[in-house]
């Protein structure tokens, strides 16, 4: 990887993707480094790492991780969620992770997708959806959604999930700095520390 680069591994729908996503983006500009967006599939990266990870979730962990911490995270953020689950939250990510990849500004048009998503419940498998979501990012919202169905943005998307899996990422967001892995929107703390002055191994 490109000296003075985040690697970004991420899932189109993840709601602490979105909760980091603008943090991230600020990180990278006031370091002048560059975020490399890598949207991945999440289930197969998941399941890669625990098989038994989501069956297993308690009663508890969901409404802790997914609620309490949410919003806490939301308020933390200034970032403005949904109060439940997504309506579309298990559609495929394919299209929405093609347009992140395809697009001339991945660093908005994938805080858009991840926003659509968890401000406004939107359906981020909708084509139209995704057409207007780039159309207010400022991208050639046709073109890209044509890409984004490209062969080579489909293969580059499976690449990114092999990769992700090949690394032992476990879940989204994960960010690498220099090969150093952080795990978690919470640890973008960590992140800035690592640009700065790496971790000792």
């Amino acid at each position: 990887m490109t000296a003075n680069t985040i690697e970004y591994f991420y899932a189109a729908h993840s709601a602490y993707a979105y909760l980091g996503t603008k943090a991230l983006a600020q990180i990278a500009q006031d370091s002048g480094w560059r975020v490399v967006h890598r949207p991945f599939d999440y289930l197969p990266v998941v399941q890669a790492a625990s098989p038994h990870v989501i069956q297993g979730r308690t009663v508890a962990h969901i409404e802790y991780f997914f609620g309490r911490e949410l919003r806490r995270w939301s308020q933390w953020r200034d970032l403005p969620m949904i109060s439940r689950r997504p309506t579309h939250h298990d559609n495929p990510l394919a299209l929405a992770s093609g347009m992140i990849i395809a697009a001339t500004d991945p660093d908005r048009v994938g805080f858009a997708i991840l926003q659509a998503h968890w401000r406004d419940d939107a359906d981020i498998a909708d084509a139209d959806t995704l057409l207007q979501i780039a159309q207010e990012c400022g991208e050639d919202a046709q073109a890209l959604l044509k890409m984004a169905r490209s062969t080579a943005v489909s293969e580059q998307f499976s690449a990114n999930t092999k990769e992700a899996i090949a690394r032992s990422v476990f879940g989204s967001p994960t960010y690498f700095v220099g090969g150093d892995m952080f795990y978690g929107q919470d640890r973008l703390e960590l992140v800035a520390r690592a640009i700065k002055q790496p971790f000792d191994p």
